[in-house]
């Protein structure tokens, strides 16, 4: 499927998914996608409401992991 960018007010663009697409992905306005950069152009990924839960459980995972002791000296 093809699309355009359109121009906005603001001199920001925008992109409109066909609504074949949105019914197949069941998304609706309001959803949200991640986009991701790639050296080959870009993904839109659909997040799911479960989805940014378990990313933002699995990022302080890491971060207590990887900065305990350094937060355990600030929490003295």
């Amino acid at each position: 499927m093809k699309t355009i960018v359109r121009k906005l007010d603001d001199r920001s663009g925008v992109v409109t998914l066909p609504q074949e697409m949105l019914d197949n992905l069941n998304m609706r306005v309001g959803d949200q996608f991640q986009i991701i950069e790639t050296d080959d152009g870009v993904i839109l990924r659909p997040v799911r409401s479960g989805d940014v839960e378990r990313q933002m459980r699995a990022a302080r995972d890491v971060m207590d992991d990887q900065y305990e002791a350094a937060l355990q000296r600030m929490a003295k």
